[in-house]
C-alpha cells in the first residue's frame, strides 16, 4: 500500500524565499566583480586589468573581482571589494559601492555579480598591482564605449553526454540509451546559440562577461544622460 504523506500548504509557503533568487545556484562557480570608475581630467574612466599569464584565463582584460569565499565573505559585495583590495593594493575606503546590478548567469557554469563603485585616487600609479594575479590596469573613458557600441558574435553550444578520453575510449556521462531517451540525447544535441559582445580597443579585445557588463552599465549610463 502506498504511503500517504501530509503536505501542508502554508508551511511550503513560508519556506518559499521572498524574492526570488538563481536556483542551484551554489553549483555554479559563484564571482563577483567591481566595476571601478574614477574621475580623470574631470571625465570618468572605467579601470580594468589584464591578468596574468599564469592564472585561469591568463592574459585576458577582466574587471577586479574574483570567486567567493564562504569563510570570509558576507555576501558576493564583500567578495568584489576584498578581491579589488587585494588585486589592486588599495585600501576598502578608497571604494565607494554606488549599487549592485543584476546577477549574470555565464553559459559556462558561471555566476557574476557586479557592483559599480567610484575608486577615490587621483592617478593609476597609486596602485600597487598583485602581479601574481594582474600583468597590468589601464583606463578607458566612459565616452569611448558610449560612442563605439561592440561588435556582436554568436556561438553554437552543445550539451555531449559522452566524451573520448585519451585513450580513445568512450566515457558516458549521461545514459541515455539505458534510459531509454529519445535517440536524439544519445549523442550530442545543440543547446542553442550564445551571443557575445566584442569591444576592440587601443588595449586588446574587451569580450564574453566582461563586455556584457559594459554594455549593461553603458545601458544604464545612457538614460542618465
Amino acid at each position: 500500500m502506498q504511503k500517504k504523506f501530509k503536505i501542508d500548504l502554508k508551511e511550503i509557503k513560508n519556506l518559499l524565499p521572498d524574492s526570488p533568487g538563481i536556483l542551484r545556484k551554489d553549483e555554479y562557480f559563484n564571482s563577483a566583480v567591481l566595476i571601478p570608475l574614477l574621475l580623470i581630467n574631470g571625465e570618468y574612466n572605467i579601470l580594468f586589468e589584464k591578468r596574468s599569464a599564469g592564472i585561469r584565463q591568463g592574459g585576458e582584460i577582466c574587471f577586479p573581482g574574483g570567486e567567493t569565499d564562504k569563510l570570509q565573505d558576507s555576501g558576493m559585495l564583500e567578495t568584489a571589494v576584498r578581491e579589488t583590495c587585494e588585486e589592486l593594493g588599495i585600501r576598502k575606503n578608497q571604494i565607494s559601492v554606488i549599487g549592485g546590478m543584476d546577477t549574470l548567469v555565464g553559459s559556462m557554469g558561471v555566476t557574476v555579480d557586479s557592483y559599480i563603485a567610484e575608486l577615490n585616487i587621483r592617478s593609476l600609479n597609486e596602485l600597487k598591482i598583485d602581479q601574481n594575479e594582474v600583468e597590468k590596469v589601464f583606463s578607458l573613458p566612459v565616452s569611448f564605449f558610449l560612442e563605439n557600441p561592440p561588435e556582436s558574435y554568436e556561438l553554437h553550444i552543445e550539451v555531449h553526454p559522452f566524451y573520448t578520453d585519451d585513450k580513445g575510449e568512450r566515457i558516458e556521462l549521461f545514459p541515455a540509451r539505458q534510459l531509454n531517451l529519445p535517440e536524439r540525447y544519445h549523442n550530442s544535441w545543440q543547446v542553442r546559440k550564445n551571443k557575445v559582445w566584442v569591444y576592440k580597443t587601443a588595449e586588446g579585445a574587451i569580450w564574453g562577461i566582461t563586455a556584457a557588463l559594459i554594455k549593461e552599465v553603458m545601458r544604464i549610463i545612457a538614460e542618465t544622460i
